[in-house]
């Protein structure tokens, strides 16, 4: 069969090609089959969508929450079938990395091109207790699987098959998401430089993450456009109500936050007669408007919306006039108290300039770098010291390890008692788990296995709330990697490296000997790695 109709043009030719601003809806799949009542509402939702010619494209989430639904991929198939253009929501909470690819194997064999790459929420729930989470690879892996299966996987991805001997090229058009709604410098910068990585390693536009302070959308638009990060950027829109103002008041979604403010404006207009109806879809409009204003090159609809709903607020965005998104830009500008910001305020108050602001420029000088040395913790500096010198390769360290572990391995005895050595020193340190892939290098002598719980290798997810992790009551490692490489200046080049992976078959190994010997991730890195990296 042949499908009913064919999209104007697809998201790939829509950003490629045209510069015109997009509209996409966001729709929340449901738990049970396709056939029972919420499901069959949904599915009833995403049909008349595909006939409303205004929105771009339709997106659909992937267990949204950590909770176990549809997979996205059963109701895209039928909006296909429809002509509409679809995005695919995949994250990596809830598969290793082989249980990835061959779910890419699918969803390119059925036909769907957009696939927007997360790492996903953290399992809240499961049947009889709560999932266990995998987090093999992250939304960076993903994407550098997905930009590796676009050019042609080798047969055997993790063999010595030759590289001549290669599967079919796919054609994922890659997608990723960013949280600039951020309060803490670290917190912030580190999702900029996450960005520019991914953005490296395939990512061919950005979703944001929910936020109401219209600064920060405007400064994450500064932001890429100042640093050469080519990638049209969309803005979420969720059409806000009093519950969900008070649930993500509460920090209910990780990584979305609603001021009290906000929050205080949702509950008082929730006592109107229409429970605030037309005040929220005002307010999405407005959104619309601001996106729009700044340079967004689209719009991302969500808050389980009907199609109605949708007509009105975008006739409303288009009714206003070409410059009243500035006045909305002031209007909806909710921060967080004491935030940081990269940029200073425009002139207009919802809006950054495109100066850097002075006191980030200060504290990036000699006087307060020297002064920021005395706060970093001794462990930094002795992993620093020591890795500069013995685990660099090239150093003498490193040829002299890389001789006594050849000798060593040569028993098993001493083989255990170095590892039970090596053990020894980096537990108390580091809290290591002894994967044997060590990434300590990497985030600032901060173990990802053991203070993360994702174990995330590429740079922060966008869960955190005011800095702290979504799960557990501590702060982000990649908050504290910024806070510890920032008075040596080293802070920017945190994520200028290729893409990690960790080898699960080294766990339980020598990390001291997996990198003097190269079997680390350190190693295994390919040269398509090293020349995005440079």
């Amino acid at each position: 069969m042949e499908p009913s109709g064919s999209p104007k043009q697809n998201l790939r030719g829509m950003l490629e090609n045209s510069d015109r601003f997009l509209t996409a809806v966001e729709i929340e799949t449901s738990r049970g089959l396709l056939m029972a009542e919420a499901s069959r509402k949904t599915a009833e939702l995403a049909k008349s969508l595909s006939e409303f010619d205004q929105v771009d494209f339709v997106s659909l989430t992937d267990n949204p929450g950590g909770n176990p639904h549809i997979r996205p991929e059963v109701l895209g198939q039928d909006l296909l079938f429809r002509g509409r253009d679809v995005v695919i929501n995949m994250s990596c909470k809830d598969y290793n990395r082989n249980g990835v690819e061959s779910r890419l194997w699918a969803l390119g064999s059925q036909g769907f091109s957009n696939v927007l790459a997360l790492s996903g929420d953290y399992p809240i729930g499961g049947f009889k207790g709560q999932a266990q989470p995998v987090f093999d690879i992250d939304s960076v892996g993903l994407l550098e699987l997905m930009n590796q299966m676009n050019e042609g996987l080798p047969n055997q991805m993790w063999g010595s098959v030759g590289r001549e001997d290669r599967l079919e090229k796919t054609n994922f058009f890659a997608g990723c998401a960013v949280s600039p709604f951020k309060k803490l410098e670290g917190e912030l910068m580190t999702q900029y430089f996450k960005l520019a990585l991914k953005v490296r390693t395939g990512a061919k536009f950005a979703i944001t993450q929910i936020g109401y302070d219209s600064r920060k959308a405007s400064e994450l638009y500064q932001y890429v456009q100042s640093n050469n990060i080519n990638v049209p950027l969309i803005g979420s829109v969720f059409i806000l109500t009093a519950p969900a103002g008070r649930f993500f008041n509460r920090w209910g979604v990780p990584g979305v936050w609603v001021s009290d403010e906000l929050r205080d404006i949702a509950n008082k207009q929730a006592k109107s007669k229409d429970r605030g109806r037309a005040f929220f879809s005002e307010l999405a409009a407005k959104q619309i408007a601001i996106l729009r204003g700044i340079g967004y090159r689209g719009a991302y609809i969500s808050g389980r919306p009907q199609l109605k709903r949708i007509q009105g607020i975008l006739e409303m965005a288009d009714s206003f006039g070409e410059n009243d998104w500035k006045d909305f830009a002031k209007e909806i500008n909710f921060a967080q108290p004491d935030e940081f910001y990269h940029y200073e305020q425009g002139d207009n108050a919802g809006l950054s300039s495109n100066e850097v602001s002075k006191s980030y420029l200060a504290s990036k000088t000699k006087s307060s770098k020297l002064k920021g040395k005395f706060s970093v913790p001794m462990q930094y500096r002795l992993g620093k010291f020591v890795h500069d010198r013995v685990f660099t390769e090239g150093t003498l360290g490193f040829k002299a390890g890389k001789a006594v572990y050849s000798q060593i391995e040569k028993s098993k005895k001493l083989t255990s008692a170095a590892h039970v050595l090596e053990q020894a020193s980096k537990v108390p340190v580091y809290h290591c788990r002894d994967c044997g892939d060590c990434s300590l290098p990497d985030i600032a002598y901060l173990c990802p296995e053991s203070q993360c719980v994702k174990s995330q290798r590429n740079g922060p997810c966008g869960g955190t709330k005011a800095g702290k992790c979504e799960i557990l009551d501590q702060e982000c490692i990649w908050i504290r990697a910024y806070d510890r490489l920032k008075p040596y200046g080293d802070e920017t080049k945190m994520l200028q490296r290729p893409v990690a992976f960790r080898d699960a078959s080294l766990r339980n190994t020598s990390a001291w000997a997996n990198t003097f010997l190269a079997r680390d991730h350190h190693a295994k890195q390919s040269p398509a790695d090293s020349d995005r990296k440079a």
